[in-house]
């Protein structure tokens, strides 16, 4: 999971793009990168946080009205420079290219560019591949109706790139350019800015920066729209390859944050609503539990926490307080470096727990490390009774679309039982939501489109249709093989912080 934003603006755009990348932060915290153009492109890219890789030089440096920037978490490849986004081309005519998602066929459309296409692509990560993708499509085109060679170039995307992925470009002298998969599975947002000038655009990940900036939302990016704004601001847009909406149910439990609006649902209404159903499902299953208080593992299962104990009619408190400077677990680099932050990251507020049964709402289990420690931190500090609440089902399926979950082999409900996990943490008594109540949470309310989300982690349903057993089988040995790699690397060299 990555975050992106593009901007066509009046003046220079590199402050807004800054802003914006620090507003999707959580989504990336492994690299990050900008690049702007004011007649020849200007980059910067590095290994680490927003705030450590830009400097007041770098900000000077990139002119231009026009941008596009980048922060990632690695699913593919490695924590290398060579795999920061943005990425460039010179030919045709110059483009640079972000993207948030996952190619599943990564490494054949590789050789199918090398060896027919005749194109060299130096990374290990498939926003290169689809740059490649879209400057072979441009290349091919005859040129004389630009936007229409742009619409016929991410047709062919399309057909060759197997996967979720949404991505913002520009292209040097003819405007910025944006697309979104088939399935919209990856998350892609606009926005406006009206001015005496001329109108100024946002494209990104979420909307969470859009009123910091000035922005008004406009709408969600269609599965399989292609929207093309050229210099003079105008917009174009097609949807060129549209299949059933399928956004990634994640989004809604863990990764957006609670003020985003995705596909035409508001995050936080969505948590609100899970924390509902998961009250009515433990009421149902432990009638008599004696809860005397709820704390979400914070941050991001605070506001399903909150409802759950609303509906609960139990006294919600955090008891357990976050220290904002220490990253989210979920996508540190290794899982050594998953377990120290666990202990660096939560302290708990003793008379809040002490002589007390606790209730802990988290939004997922994945490996089980991190509830684990959860649970033992708030037992060790007095509490008599620990139970642990999940507002997502048990993952059992890797993400194939650019989350990095973990093979199958690490899933902790992929090896234990229920009643197996809630001992192997250390809790009284475990609960994790039912998928289909997941499923209501999300779709309850809000005036979207969404028929069916993607739940592969939680269901195996993959709905792009093209992933099978030969497919995990490949991509689980790839995530291995790049764990491998990336264990051996000192952590100070993989953060670069």
């Amino acid at each position: 999971m990555c975050g992106i934003v593009g901007i066509m603006a009046n003046k220079d755009a590199v402050v807004d793009i800054y802003d914006g990348l620090l507003a999707l932060q959580h989504r990336g915290q492994d690299a990050c990168g900008i690049c702007t153009f004011d007649g020849q492109f200007h980059m910067k890219k590095g290994l680490g946080l927003v705030r450590d890789i830009f400097r007041e030089k770098d900000v000077m440096r990139l002119k231009g009205n026009v941008g596009i920037g980048h922060v990632r978490y690695v699913t593919v490849g490695g924590n290398n420079y060579e795999d920061a986004q943005p990425f460039y081309v010179e030919s045709p005519y110059g483009i640079t290219l972000a993207h948030n998602g996952n190619l599943h066929n990564f490494t054949q459309l590789k050789q199918e560019l090398s060896e027919k296409d005749l194109r060299h692509v130096n990374s290990n990560c498939d926003a290169e591949i689809l740059l490649n993708l879209l400057a072979d499509g441009l290349r091919r085109n005859n040129g004389k109706n630009f936007e229409a060679d742009v619409f016929k170039a991410v047709e062919t995307i399309y057909r060759r790139a197997k996967g979720a992925y949404s991505s913002v470009a520009y292209i040097a002298n003819k405007g910025l350019l944006v697309f979104r998969d088939p399935y919209g599975i990856k998350p892609l947002v606009m926005g406006k800015r009206e001015k005496d000038f001329q109108i100024e655009y946002i494209f990104a990940s979420e909307n969470t920066m859009f009123n910091i900036l000035g922005f008004e939302y406009v709408r969600d990016v269609e599965p399989g729209e292609v929207i093309f704004i050229d210099t003079k601001h105008e917009v174009h847009s097609k949807i060129v390859g549209q299949k059933e909406r399928r956004p990634c149910i994640f989004e809604y439990v863990y990764f957006a944050r609670p003020d985003a609006m995705l596909d035409r649902v508001s995050v936080h209404r969505a948590r609100l609503r899970m924390g509902q159903n998961l009250a009515n499902k433990i009421r149902k299953l432990y009638p008599d539990l004696p809860i005397d208080v709820v704390i979400p593992a914070p941050s991001t299962a605070n506001v399903a926490a909150l409802s759950c104990a609303h509906n609960l009619g139990v006294r919600y408190t955090e008891g357990l307080v976050k220290n904002q400077f220490i990253g989210r677990t979920f996508i540190m680099p290794g899982q050594a470096e998953r377990k120290k932050s666990v202990r660096h990251k939560l302290s708990p507020i003793d008379l809040e727990i002490n002589d007390k049964n606790v209730l802990i709402v988290d939004d997922s289990i994945v490996r089980g490390n991190t509830s684990q420690q959860i649970v033992s931190l708030v037992r060790k500090h007095g509490a008599k009774k620990v139970y642990l609440a999940s507002t997502a089902p048990a993952l059992r399926w890797p993400c194939v679309y650019g989350i990095d979950m973990p093979t199958r082999a690490e899933f902790v409900a992929n090896n234990l039982n229920e009643e197996e996990i809630c001992k192997s943490i250390g809790a009284d008594a475990l609960i994790y939501q039912d998928l289909s109540d997941l499923v209501e949470a999300v779709t309850r309310k809000g005036d979207h489109k969404i028929i069916k989300l993607c739940t592969a982690c939680f269901s195996g349903e993959y709905p792009t249709g093209d992933v099978d057993e030969k497919v995990l089988q490949q991509i689980e040995e790839e995530r291995s093989a790049d764990k491998a790699k990336q264990d051996k690397i000192p952590l100070n060299e993989q953060m670069m912080f």
